[in-house]
Protein backbone atom coordinates (compact mmCIF):
# COMPACT_ATOMS: atom_id res chain seq x y z
CA UNK A 1 0.00 0.00 0.00
CA UNK A 2 0.86 3.33 0.36
CA UNK A 3 0.97 5.47 3.09
CA UNK A 4 1.40 9.26 2.48
CA UNK A 5 1.35 12.30 4.98
CA UNK A 6 -0.66 15.47 3.59
CA UNK A 7 -2.51 18.66 3.61
CA UNK A 8 -6.58 17.77 2.75
CA UNK A 9 -8.59 20.34 1.31
CA UNK A 10 -10.16 21.70 4.95
CA UNK A 11 -6.24 22.24 6.02
CA UNK A 12 -6.19 19.48 8.34
CA UNK A 13 -2.49 17.28 8.59
CA UNK A 14 -3.19 13.38 8.01
CA UNK A 15 -1.63 10.53 7.52
CA UNK A 16 -3.41 7.77 5.25
CA UNK A 17 -3.65 4.71 2.59
CA UNK A 18 -3.63 6.36 -0.46
CA UNK A 19 -6.87 5.56 -2.92
CA UNK A 20 -5.18 7.26 -5.44
CA UNK A 21 -3.23 10.51 -6.38
CA UNK A 22 -6.11 12.84 -4.47
CA UNK A 23 -7.59 10.92 -2.01
CA UNK A 24 -6.79 8.68 1.02
CA UNK A 25 -8.37 6.59 4.10
CA UNK A 26 -6.92 8.73 7.36
CA UNK A 27 -5.07 6.41 9.60
CA UNK A 28 -6.37 5.41 13.13
CA UNK A 29 -4.04 5.17 15.72
CA UNK A 30 0.11 4.89 15.20
CA UNK A 31 1.91 5.17 12.00
CA UNK A 32 4.76 3.04 13.83
CA UNK A 33 2.18 0.70 15.36
CA UNK A 34 -0.69 -1.89 13.12
CA UNK A 35 -1.85 0.09 10.52
CA UNK A 36 -5.81 0.67 10.81
CA UNK A 37 -7.79 3.18 8.52
CA UNK A 38 -10.80 5.06 8.83
CA UNK A 39 -13.59 4.39 6.17
CA UNK A 40 -13.98 8.18 5.41
CA UNK A 41 -13.11 9.55 2.58
CA UNK A 42 -10.68 12.88 2.49
CA UNK A 43 -9.49 14.63 -0.42
CA UNK A 44 -5.25 15.91 -0.90
CA UNK A 45 -4.59 18.76 -1.46
CA UNK A 46 -0.61 18.59 -1.03
CA UNK A 47 2.29 16.24 0.56
CA UNK A 48 4.07 16.73 3.01
CA UNK A 49 7.64 14.55 3.50
CA UNK A 50 6.05 10.81 3.98
CA UNK A 51 7.75 10.30 7.30
CA UNK A 52 9.71 13.20 10.12
CA UNK A 53 12.84 11.24 10.59
CA UNK A 54 14.10 11.43 14.06
CA UNK A 55 17.96 10.72 11.83
CA UNK A 56 18.55 10.14 9.01
CA UNK A 57 21.83 8.07 7.77
CA UNK A 58 23.17 7.87 4.58
CA UNK A 59 25.68 5.70 2.63
CA UNK A 60 28.57 6.73 0.17
CA UNK A 61 29.72 4.95 -2.70
CA UNK A 62 27.71 2.22 -2.82
CA UNK A 63 27.56 1.86 -6.52
CA UNK A 64 31.23 0.84 -8.28
CA UNK A 65 30.12 2.67 -11.27
CA UNK A 66 29.91 6.30 -8.97
CA UNK A 67 32.60 5.82 -6.99
CA UNK A 68 34.49 5.24 -10.62
CA UNK A 69 33.15 8.26 -11.62
CA UNK A 70 34.43 10.30 -9.07
CA UNK A 71 37.43 8.43 -8.65
CA UNK A 72 37.45 7.08 -4.96
CA UNK A 73 37.91 3.47 -3.74
CA UNK A 74 35.04 1.33 -2.55
CA UNK A 75 35.23 0.92 1.09
CA UNK A 76 35.03 -2.35 2.89
CA UNK A 77 32.61 -1.55 4.73
CA UNK A 78 29.32 0.91 4.34
CA UNK A 79 30.29 4.18 4.65
CA UNK A 80 28.22 5.77 6.64
CA UNK A 81 27.42 9.95 6.90
CA UNK A 82 24.12 11.81 8.49
CA UNK A 83 21.85 14.59 7.31
CA UNK A 84 20.22 16.70 9.14
CA UNK A 85 16.60 16.41 9.68
CA UNK A 86 16.23 20.25 9.20
CA UNK A 87 17.44 19.34 5.14
CA UNK A 88 14.05 17.23 5.37
CA UNK A 89 11.91 18.49 2.23
CA UNK A 90 8.25 17.81 0.63
CA UNK A 91 8.00 17.02 -2.46
CA UNK A 92 6.83 19.90 -5.02
CA UNK A 93 9.21 22.24 -2.82
CA UNK A 94 11.79 24.07 -3.64
CA UNK A 95 15.32 22.89 -3.01
CA UNK A 96 17.08 26.03 -1.99
CA UNK A 97 20.19 27.07 -3.07
CA UNK A 98 22.34 28.11 0.18
CA UNK A 99 23.84 32.03 0.14
CA UNK A 100 27.11 30.32 1.33
CA UNK A 101 27.71 28.18 -0.91
CA UNK A 102 24.98 28.20 -4.45
CA UNK A 103 28.17 27.57 -7.13
CA UNK A 104 28.34 23.44 -7.05
CA UNK A 105 25.06 22.56 -6.03
CA UNK A 106 24.07 18.47 -7.19
CA UNK A 107 21.83 15.93 -7.47
CA UNK A 108 22.08 12.64 -6.21
CA UNK A 109 19.17 10.05 -6.65
CA UNK A 110 18.30 7.28 -4.02
CA UNK A 111 16.53 4.46 -2.59
CA UNK A 112 15.52 5.46 1.08
CA UNK A 113 14.45 2.95 3.60
CA UNK A 114 12.31 3.66 6.68
CA UNK A 115 12.48 1.89 9.40
CA UNK A 116 9.12 1.03 11.15
CA UNK A 117 10.32 -0.38 14.82
CA UNK A 118 13.35 0.01 17.05
CA UNK A 119 16.48 -1.85 15.07
CA UNK A 120 19.57 -3.21 17.31
CA UNK A 121 21.72 -5.51 16.28
CA UNK A 122 19.43 -7.36 13.80
CA UNK A 123 20.62 -10.04 11.74
CA UNK A 124 21.04 -9.59 8.20
CA UNK A 125 18.87 -12.18 7.23
CA UNK A 126 15.70 -10.78 9.56
CA UNK A 127 16.60 -6.77 8.99
CA UNK A 128 13.75 -5.92 6.27
CA UNK A 129 11.23 -7.64 8.91
CA UNK A 130 12.38 -4.02 10.53
CA UNK A 131 11.45 -2.00 7.49
CA UNK A 132 7.68 0.20 6.87
CA UNK A 133 8.42 0.60 3.75
CA UNK A 134 10.53 2.19 0.72
CA UNK A 135 10.27 6.24 -0.31
CA UNK A 136 12.19 9.05 -3.17
CA UNK A 137 14.78 10.46 -1.52
CA UNK A 138 17.60 12.96 -3.04
CA UNK A 139 20.90 13.49 -1.17
CA UNK A 140 21.49 17.12 -2.51
CA UNK A 141 25.10 18.24 -1.96
CA UNK A 142 27.19 21.20 -2.28
CA UNK A 143 30.50 19.80 -3.89
CA UNK A 144 32.58 22.84 -2.42
CA UNK A 145 31.89 22.52 0.64
CA UNK A 146 32.12 18.51 0.57
CA UNK A 147 35.53 18.76 -0.67
CA UNK A 148 36.46 21.93 1.19
CA UNK A 149 35.81 20.69 4.63
CA UNK A 150 36.83 17.09 4.18
CA UNK A 151 34.07 15.90 5.72
CA UNK A 152 29.95 16.08 4.46
CA UNK A 153 28.13 17.09 6.98
CA UNK A 154 27.58 20.77 5.93
CA UNK A 155 27.73 19.74 2.36
CA UNK A 156 24.83 17.27 2.84
CA UNK A 157 23.01 19.19 5.31
CA UNK A 158 21.46 22.62 4.24
CA UNK A 159 18.18 23.00 4.69
CA UNK A 160 15.71 21.63 1.56
CA UNK A 161 19.03 19.33 0.47
CA UNK A 162 16.76 16.02 1.56
CA UNK A 163 13.39 15.54 -0.68
CA UNK A 164 11.65 12.66 0.46
CA UNK A 165 8.30 11.71 -1.27
CA UNK A 166 6.13 11.72 -2.96
CA UNK A 167 4.64 8.41 -0.27
CA UNK A 168 5.96 5.68 1.15
CA UNK A 169 5.34 2.71 -0.37
CA UNK A 170 5.52 -0.66 2.51
CA UNK A 171 7.81 -2.93 2.77
CA UNK A 172 5.67 -6.16 1.21
CA UNK A 173 5.00 -4.55 -2.36
CA UNK A 174 8.60 -3.54 -3.44
CA UNK A 175 12.17 -5.49 -3.64
CA UNK A 176 13.81 -3.21 -2.28
CA UNK A 177 17.13 -4.62 -3.79
CA UNK A 178 15.73 -5.03 -7.63
CA UNK A 179 14.25 -1.52 -8.91
CA UNK A 180 15.37 0.99 -11.38
CA UNK A 181 16.20 4.31 -9.78
CA UNK A 182 16.81 7.57 -12.43
CA UNK A 183 17.42 11.43 -11.93
CA UNK A 184 15.82 13.66 -14.79
CA UNK A 185 16.93 17.29 -14.35
CA UNK A 186 14.51 19.48 -16.32
CA UNK A 187 13.44 16.07 -18.25
CA UNK A 188 17.03 14.66 -19.06
CA UNK A 189 17.74 11.79 -17.89
CA UNK A 190 21.00 11.73 -15.63
CA UNK A 191 21.52 8.64 -13.48
CA UNK A 192 19.88 5.51 -14.18
CA UNK A 193 20.51 1.99 -12.73
CA UNK A 194 18.79 -0.80 -11.06
CA UNK A 195 19.51 -0.82 -6.76
CA UNK A 196 20.55 -4.79 -7.43
CA UNK A 197 24.05 -2.64 -8.07
CA UNK A 198 24.48 -1.43 -5.19
CA UNK A 199 27.68 -2.80 -3.57
CA UNK A 200 25.84 -3.78 0.32
CA UNK A 201 22.56 -4.53 -0.03
CA UNK A 202 19.40 -3.13 1.75
CA UNK A 203 19.65 -6.17 4.33
CA UNK A 204 23.44 -5.94 4.50
CA UNK A 205 23.05 -1.41 5.28
CA UNK A 206 20.08 -2.39 8.18
CA UNK A 207 21.98 -4.99 9.63
CA UNK A 208 25.54 -3.25 9.74
CA UNK A 209 23.61 0.15 11.27
CA UNK A 210 21.92 -1.60 13.52
CA UNK A 211 25.21 -2.76 15.30
CA UNK A 212 26.34 0.97 15.52
CA UNK A 213 23.32 2.81 16.25
CA UNK A 214 19.89 1.82 17.51
CA UNK A 215 17.70 2.30 14.34
CA UNK A 216 14.22 4.00 15.81
CA UNK A 217 10.54 4.02 14.22
CA UNK A 218 10.98 6.55 11.19
CA UNK A 219 14.69 6.49 10.77
CA UNK A 220 15.69 7.05 6.93
CA UNK A 221 18.16 5.22 5.54
CA UNK A 222 19.77 7.22 2.26
CA UNK A 223 21.08 3.65 0.12
CA UNK A 224 23.42 5.51 -1.86
CA UNK A 225 23.51 6.95 -5.42
CA UNK A 226 24.23 5.67 -9.05
CA UNK A 227 26.15 7.49 -11.56
CA UNK A 228 25.67 9.94 -13.47
CA UNK A 229 25.89 12.86 -10.78
CA UNK A 230 26.64 16.48 -11.86
CA UNK A 231 29.98 16.78 -10.41
CA UNK A 232 31.09 13.98 -12.44
CA UNK A 233 29.88 15.42 -15.79
CA UNK A 234 32.62 17.32 -18.53
CA UNK A 235 31.94 19.68 -18.05
CA UNK A 236 30.12 19.49 -14.87
CA UNK A 237 26.41 20.07 -14.66
CA UNK A 238 24.77 21.49 -11.01
CA UNK A 239 21.80 22.87 -10.08
CA UNK A 240 20.41 26.36 -11.16
CA UNK A 241 17.37 28.72 -10.25
CA UNK A 242 14.78 27.66 -12.13
CA UNK A 243 15.73 23.81 -13.03
CA UNK A 244 12.75 20.82 -12.22
CA UNK A 245 15.11 18.01 -10.94
CA UNK A 246 13.13 14.84 -10.50
CA UNK A 247 14.14 11.39 -8.72
CA UNK A 248 11.94 8.31 -9.71
CA UNK A 249 12.19 4.63 -8.11
CA UNK A 250 10.51 2.30 -10.02
CA UNK A 251 7.42 0.95 -7.75
CA UNK A 252 7.02 4.22 -5.68
CA UNK A 253 6.92 7.07 -7.89
CA UNK A 254 8.40 10.46 -8.87
CA UNK A 255 9.53 13.14 -6.58
CA UNK A 256 10.14 16.30 -8.36
CA UNK A 257 11.15 19.26 -7.09
CA UNK A 258 12.08 22.52 -8.54
CA UNK A 259 15.00 24.70 -7.36
CA UNK A 260 14.93 28.13 -6.35
CA UNK A 261 17.35 30.92 -5.79
CA UNK A 262 19.63 31.52 -2.61
CA UNK A 263 18.17 31.34 0.49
Amino acid sequence: MRLARFVTDDGRLVVGRLLDERSAHPLIGEFFGELAFSPERVEVRSFLPPVEPPNIFAIGRNYRAHAAETGARLPEQPLIFQKATTAVLAPGQPIRLPRSAPDEVDFEAELAIVIGRRARRVPEARALEFVLGYTCANDVSARDCQRNDKQWTRAKSFDTFCPLGPWLVTADELDPDDCLIRSRLNGRIMQEASTSAMVFSCRALISYLSHQFTLLPGTVLLTGTPEGVGMARQPPVYLREGDCIEVEVEGIGVLSNPVSGTD
